[in-house]
């Protein structure tokens, strides 16, 4: 089973491009685009656990030079 979920990041100013390439260079992200509104750049991930998907997040993601916040927001399918 693929878990997906979509990341919400808030960055520095000026960073929401850098940012999101970074992050789209990393193995599991399959989008990541810089917009516009209360935050910076959404990206979807995936990954072949929860537990996986956390570490993504917590030491990939989250560890680019940049980011100032972000929200994970799991994939239901109900």
């Amino acid at each position: 089973m693929v878990v997906q979920a979509y990341i919400l990041v808030q960055t520095n100013v000026g960073k929401a491009a850098e940012v999101a390439a970074a992050i789209g260079a990393i193995q599991g992200v399959t989008l990541a685009e810089d917009v516009t509104g209360p935050y910076d750049v959404i990206v979807r991930a995936e990954a072949s656990s929860v537990d996986e998907l956390g570490q993504l997040v917590v030491a990939r993601v989250q560890s680019v030079a940049g980011i100032t916040r972000t929200v994970t927001c799991p994939v239901v399918h109900i």
